[in-house]
């Protein structure tokens, strides 16, 4: 499967995780950063936020 790219505001309206918990993931490594746009925006790919673990999964655990 290719990369889909987006910065992270694209990402959380496509997802519907927030922009905050995404950066946060970024910060933790559990999400891949793909650089920056021009406005300095980080990218993540897409398509990994769609086969991640979702959230029913750690409140599963919990």
């Amino acid at each position: 499967m290719r990369p889909v790219i987006v910065d992270i505001y694209a990402a959380a309206a496509h997802s519907g995780i927030k922009p905050g918990t995404l950066r946060q993931r970024l910060r933790r490594g559990t999400l891949t950063r793909h650089g920056y746009d021009r406005h300095g925006r980080a990218l993540v790919d897409l398509t990994e936020l769609t086969t991640g673990p979702s959230n029913d999964q750690h409140s599963a655990a919990a």
